[in-house]
């Protein structure tokens, strides 16, 4: 039986990560801070099945004595401050967390197991102000957020790492993929769970930021698939995973309007507030790499994705109103 560590588990990622890794008969290890209480609804259907064990990503020996304990096949790095737009609030824990954590994971790994093998979560951010397009493995990062140029160093150290100690070290530069297991502060949840509320009576109106901005979003769960196929080859590299498609923040907006039978212009409201600092205004992946020599395919498309989140957030929402009249 192979063991797996994933950081991140409680998240969007770790939880479909887990599931997945359950099915092809792994041991299922998930780190947690001692010190926080986790959000455990992404695995709460799965908690008698994996083991979480303690340890911070800013903390090494904590991680020395979670490697040590787990001895793992394979490590999963998910975990990160992951909200582009909070490392605006928070660029020093953005650092210490998405950059310096990756450091510190690894170092874990080459003191304790060095034969394990290593998945670093790297993002299409990191392309941000792009020089190319579509973005590939090869094309140039420029970020622009502090999470983009912390995601860029946690990249180049898995690189470093790999070409310096022999590691079987992976990056997966992920764009953006969601589900309704994503965070709503989001802004594909964000959107799903006001036109949700907005099609319950619940809300009025959804307030957003640039409408013009695009992404190539996929789901969450094809996109585990393939940190898994990275692990699962003879030798490390570096993959580009995407769905090669790119879409409007207008258009997500009228897929999950649509979809209910509203019309997003009678209801969202443009507040300037939303908008970034410094916008990435068009990504757009190229993942011929991945599907060649990994074999990945896309099974869920952009349309399917939208309506299976709004669906799910109408369901969730209905039950919630259900359980407080009952109350």
């Amino acid at each position: 039986m192979k063991t797996a560590l994933i950081t991140g588990i409680t998240g969007q990622d770790g939880s479909y990560l887990a599931e997945l890794l359950l099915e092809k008969g792994y041991k299922v290890y998930g780190l947690r801070r001692r010190t926080s209480e986790p959000i455990m609804t992404n695995i709460q259907h799965i908690a008698n099945d994996i083991e979480l064990v303690y340890g911070d990503l800013l903390d090494l020996g904590s991680l020395i004595e979670v490697v040590r304990k787990v001895q793992p096949d394979e490590v999963y790095n998910l975990a990160a401050q992951s909200f582009v737009a909070t490392s605006w609030e928070q660029p020093v824990l953005t650092g210490q967390i998405t950059a310096i954590g990756v450091t510190n994971m690894l170092e874990a790994v080459r003191l304790v197991k060095s034969d394990a093998r290593f998945y670093q979560a790297s993002s299409s951010e990191m392309f941000g102000k792009v020089v190319e397009t579509p973005q590939r493995e090869t094309t140039p990062f420029y970020p622009r957020s502090p999470y983009g140029v912390a995601k860029v160093y946690g990249h180049w150290i898995t690189v470093n790492y790999r070409e310096s100690y022999d590691m079987y070290a992976c990056s997966g530069i992920l764009f953006n993929h969601e589900s309704p297991r994503r965070g709503l502060e989001f802004v594909t949840r964000k959107v799903t769970n006001a036109v949700a509320r907005i099609k319950l009576g619940l809300q009025n109106e959804l307030r957003m930021g640039n409408l013009d901005a695009k992404r190539d979003w996929g789901f969450a769960g094809d996109y585990v698939q393939a940190m898994w196929l990275m692990l699962q080859q003879e030798q490390p590299d570096d993959y580009v995973i995407s769905t090669g498609e790119t879409h409007a923040v207008r258009e997500l907006l009228e897929v999950a309007f649509g979809y209910v039978g509203l019309n997003y212009e009678d209801y969202v409201v443009v507040d300037p507030k939303f908008v970034r600092p410094a916008e990435v205004d068009l990504l757009l992946g190229d993942c011929s790499k991945a599907k060649e020599k990994l074999g990945w395919e896309l099974k869920v498309s952009f349309e399917q994705l939208i309506q299976m989140m709004v669906e799910e957030d109408l369901k969730r929402i209905r039950q919630e109103v259900a359980t407080m009249q009952l109350s």
